[in-house]
Protein backbone atom coordinates (compact mmCIF):
# COMPACT_ATOMS: atom_id res chain seq x y z
CA UNK A 1 0.00 0.00 0.00
CA UNK A 2 2.39 2.17 1.08
CA UNK A 3 4.35 1.12 -1.96
CA UNK A 4 2.19 1.90 -4.69
CA UNK A 5 1.24 5.25 -3.07
CA UNK A 6 4.84 6.24 -3.20
CA UNK A 7 4.84 5.04 -6.82
CA UNK A 8 1.95 7.32 -7.06
CA UNK A 9 3.41 10.67 -5.65
CA UNK A 10 6.37 9.92 -7.47
CA UNK A 11 4.76 9.64 -10.74
CA UNK A 12 2.85 12.57 -9.95
CA UNK A 13 5.79 14.58 -9.48
CA UNK A 14 7.47 13.14 -12.80
CA UNK A 15 4.23 14.01 -14.81
CA UNK A 16 4.78 17.60 -13.09
CA UNK A 17 8.42 17.83 -14.51
CA UNK A 18 6.95 16.89 -17.48
CA UNK A 19 4.42 19.42 -18.49
CA UNK A 20 6.78 21.82 -16.60
CA UNK A 21 9.43 21.05 -19.12
CA UNK A 22 6.36 20.25 -22.20
CA UNK A 23 5.09 23.54 -21.60
CA UNK A 24 5.92 26.71 -23.94
CA UNK A 25 8.19 29.12 -22.67
CA UNK A 26 6.25 32.87 -21.71
CA UNK A 27 6.20 35.32 -24.41
CA UNK A 28 8.78 37.79 -24.14
CA UNK A 29 7.79 41.75 -23.27
CA UNK A 30 6.57 43.48 -26.04
CA UNK A 31 9.23 45.99 -27.14
CA UNK A 32 8.54 49.64 -27.28
CA UNK A 33 6.78 51.30 -30.68
CA UNK A 34 10.08 53.11 -32.35
CA UNK A 35 9.06 57.37 -32.45
CA UNK A 36 7.38 58.27 -35.63
CA UNK A 37 10.31 60.05 -37.37
CA UNK A 38 9.93 63.81 -38.27
CA UNK A 39 10.18 64.66 -41.45
CA UNK A 40 10.74 68.40 -42.08
CA UNK A 41 10.19 69.94 -45.29
CA UNK A 42 12.49 72.58 -46.20
CA UNK A 43 10.96 75.30 -49.03
CA UNK A 44 12.67 75.54 -52.50
CA UNK A 45 15.07 78.09 -52.26
CA UNK A 46 13.77 81.36 -54.82
CA UNK A 47 15.55 81.97 -57.56
CA UNK A 48 18.48 85.00 -57.34
CA UNK A 49 19.75 86.86 -59.80
CA UNK A 50 23.04 87.71 -59.97
CA UNK A 51 24.36 90.98 -59.76
CA UNK A 52 27.54 91.99 -61.90
CA UNK A 53 30.21 93.71 -60.09
CA UNK A 54 32.18 95.45 -62.06
CA UNK A 55 36.14 94.87 -62.12
CA UNK A 56 37.89 97.33 -60.17
CA UNK A 57 41.07 98.23 -61.48
CA UNK A 58 43.74 99.79 -58.99
CA UNK A 59 46.45 101.37 -61.01
CA UNK A 60 49.86 102.26 -58.66
CA UNK A 61 51.48 104.94 -59.65
CA UNK A 62 55.56 103.99 -59.63
CA UNK A 63 57.41 105.41 -56.57
CA UNK A 64 58.86 108.96 -56.66
CA UNK A 65 62.48 109.03 -56.57
CA UNK A 66 63.92 110.69 -53.58
CA UNK A 67 65.11 113.82 -55.39
CA UNK A 68 61.47 114.38 -56.44
CA UNK A 69 60.08 113.38 -53.18
CA UNK A 70 62.21 116.58 -51.78
CA UNK A 71 61.78 119.14 -54.19
CA UNK A 72 58.00 119.08 -54.45
CA UNK A 73 56.98 121.05 -51.36
CA UNK A 74 59.40 124.01 -52.80
CA UNK A 75 57.21 123.61 -55.46
CA UNK A 76 53.95 123.41 -53.68
CA UNK A 77 54.50 127.13 -52.16
CA UNK A 78 52.86 130.01 -53.21
CA UNK A 79 54.41 131.68 -56.03
CA UNK A 80 55.54 135.46 -54.47
CA UNK A 81 54.13 138.85 -56.30
CA UNK A 82 55.88 141.69 -56.77
CA UNK A 83 55.16 145.16 -55.60
CA UNK A 84 54.48 146.40 -59.00
CA UNK A 85 51.56 143.41 -59.25
CA UNK A 86 50.06 144.04 -56.16
CA UNK A 87 49.66 147.37 -57.10
CA UNK A 88 48.21 146.09 -60.57
CA UNK A 89 45.69 144.08 -58.78
CA UNK A 90 44.74 147.32 -56.56
CA UNK A 91 44.58 148.79 -59.85
CA UNK A 92 41.95 146.32 -61.69
CA UNK A 93 39.53 146.30 -58.51
CA UNK A 94 39.56 149.97 -58.51
CA UNK A 95 38.72 150.03 -62.42
CA UNK A 96 36.13 147.81 -61.61
CA UNK A 97 34.31 149.48 -58.92
CA UNK A 98 34.55 153.05 -60.94
CA UNK A 99 32.16 151.25 -63.61
CA UNK A 100 29.63 150.53 -61.18
CA UNK A 101 29.73 153.85 -59.02
CA UNK A 102 27.31 156.27 -59.24
CA UNK A 103 27.97 160.02 -60.57
CA UNK A 104 28.42 161.80 -57.00
CA UNK A 105 31.01 158.93 -56.32
CA UNK A 106 32.76 159.22 -58.99
CA UNK A 107 33.42 162.78 -59.12
CA UNK A 108 34.63 162.43 -55.48
CA UNK A 109 37.10 159.73 -56.59
CA UNK A 110 38.34 161.83 -59.62
CA UNK A 111 39.31 165.16 -56.97
CA UNK A 112 40.88 162.40 -54.77
CA UNK A 113 42.96 160.77 -57.65
CA UNK A 114 43.68 164.17 -59.05
CA UNK A 115 45.39 165.06 -55.74
CA UNK A 116 47.14 162.09 -55.98
CA UNK A 117 48.92 162.45 -58.88
CA UNK A 118 49.63 165.92 -58.02
CA UNK A 119 51.68 164.05 -55.64
CA UNK A 120 53.01 161.07 -57.02
CA UNK A 121 53.05 160.87 -60.78
CA UNK A 122 52.77 157.19 -60.34
CA UNK A 123 51.84 154.98 -63.26
CA UNK A 124 48.92 153.61 -61.12
CA UNK A 125 47.77 157.16 -60.04
CA UNK A 126 48.28 158.25 -63.78
CA UNK A 127 46.10 155.36 -65.19
CA UNK A 128 43.36 156.21 -62.16
CA UNK A 129 43.22 159.58 -63.52
CA UNK A 130 43.35 158.72 -66.94
CA UNK A 131 40.14 155.95 -66.59
CA UNK A 132 37.76 158.51 -64.02
CA UNK A 133 38.50 161.01 -67.21
CA UNK A 134 36.32 158.80 -69.59
CA UNK A 135 33.29 158.21 -67.66
CA UNK A 136 30.41 160.73 -68.45
CA UNK A 137 29.15 160.39 -64.75
CA UNK A 138 32.52 161.61 -63.34
CA UNK A 139 32.49 164.86 -65.26
CA UNK A 140 33.17 165.85 -68.78
CA UNK A 141 35.15 163.33 -70.88
CA UNK A 142 38.39 164.68 -71.55
CA UNK A 143 39.89 161.94 -73.70
CA UNK A 144 42.86 164.27 -74.81
CA UNK A 145 44.31 164.75 -71.31
CA UNK A 146 43.49 160.76 -70.50
CA UNK A 147 45.97 159.96 -73.37
CA UNK A 148 48.58 162.65 -72.90
CA UNK A 149 48.70 160.63 -69.18
CA UNK A 150 48.92 157.25 -70.56
CA UNK A 151 51.50 157.73 -73.36
CA UNK A 152 54.43 158.09 -71.67
CA UNK A 153 53.33 154.52 -69.95
CA UNK A 154 52.58 153.36 -73.16
CA UNK A 155 55.53 154.43 -75.03
CA UNK A 156 57.94 153.00 -72.26
CA UNK A 157 60.46 150.66 -73.93
CA UNK A 158 61.56 147.16 -72.78
CA UNK A 159 59.17 143.90 -71.51
CA UNK A 160 55.60 144.43 -71.15
CA UNK A 161 54.59 144.89 -67.15
CA UNK A 162 51.37 144.81 -65.53
CA UNK A 163 50.98 148.58 -65.64
CA UNK A 164 51.83 148.78 -69.16
CA UNK A 165 49.18 146.21 -69.99
CA UNK A 166 46.73 148.01 -67.95
CA UNK A 167 47.99 151.09 -69.82
CA UNK A 168 47.85 149.78 -73.55
CA UNK A 169 44.29 148.51 -73.29
CA UNK A 170 43.45 151.51 -71.64
CA UNK A 171 44.93 153.67 -74.81
CA UNK A 172 43.46 151.63 -77.10
CA UNK A 173 40.17 152.09 -75.98
CA UNK A 174 40.08 155.62 -75.70
CA UNK A 175 42.02 155.77 -78.77
CA UNK A 176 39.39 153.99 -80.76
CA UNK A 177 36.19 155.82 -78.75
CA UNK A 178 38.05 159.25 -80.37
CA UNK A 179 38.53 157.85 -83.33
CA UNK A 180 34.81 156.75 -83.28
CA UNK A 181 33.68 160.35 -82.02
CA UNK A 182 35.63 162.01 -84.80
CA UNK A 183 34.17 160.05 -86.98
CA UNK A 184 30.85 160.55 -85.74
CA UNK A 185 31.05 164.45 -85.67
CA UNK A 186 32.46 164.70 -89.96
CA UNK A 187 29.54 162.85 -90.71
CA UNK A 188 27.55 165.21 -88.34
CA UNK A 189 29.27 168.22 -90.45
CA UNK A 190 28.87 166.50 -93.80
CA UNK A 191 24.93 166.25 -92.91
CA UNK A 192 24.84 169.68 -91.49
CA UNK A 193 26.89 170.90 -94.65
CA UNK A 194 23.98 169.12 -97.01
CA UNK A 195 21.30 170.41 -94.89
CA UNK A 196 22.27 174.09 -94.74
CA UNK A 197 22.88 174.06 -98.73
CA UNK A 198 19.32 172.49 -99.18
CA UNK A 199 18.19 175.80 -96.83
CA UNK A 200 20.49 177.73 -99.14
CA UNK A 201 18.54 176.56 -102.06
CA UNK A 202 15.03 176.73 -100.55
CA UNK A 203 16.04 180.39 -99.71
CA UNK A 204 16.67 181.12 -103.11
CA UNK A 205 13.53 179.43 -104.85
CA UNK A 206 11.81 181.59 -102.49
CA UNK A 207 13.45 184.89 -103.27
CA UNK A 208 13.06 184.28 -106.73
CA UNK A 209 9.23 183.40 -106.49
CA UNK A 210 8.66 186.59 -104.42
CA UNK A 211 10.92 188.73 -107.35
CA UNK A 212 8.77 187.38 -109.95
CA UNK A 213 5.89 187.55 -108.26
CA UNK A 214 6.55 191.14 -107.62
CA UNK A 215 7.78 192.15 -110.93
CA UNK A 216 3.97 190.42 -112.50
CA UNK A 217 1.89 192.97 -110.08
CA UNK A 218 3.99 195.96 -111.20
CA UNK A 219 3.63 195.52 -115.08
CA UNK A 220 -0.05 194.89 -114.75
CA UNK A 221 -0.66 197.75 -112.81
CA UNK A 222 1.17 200.06 -115.60
CA UNK A 223 -0.80 198.89 -118.43
CA UNK A 224 -4.54 199.41 -116.41
CA UNK A 225 -2.85 203.18 -115.80
CA UNK A 226 -2.94 203.84 -119.63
Amino acid sequence: MSRRRGCSVGGLFGLALLAACAAPPPAPAPAPAAPTPVVQVTPDPLPVTPVPVPQIVIVQSPPAPVQQQAIAPQQAAAPQINEEEQQALALLVDLQRYAVEAGEDLRRELAAANLALTRSRSDANRIRVAMLLTLPTAGPPDDARALSLLEPIVGRSGNASPMKQIASLLYAQITERARSVREEQRKTAVAQEKLDALRAVERSLLLERSRNAGGGGGGGGGGTGR
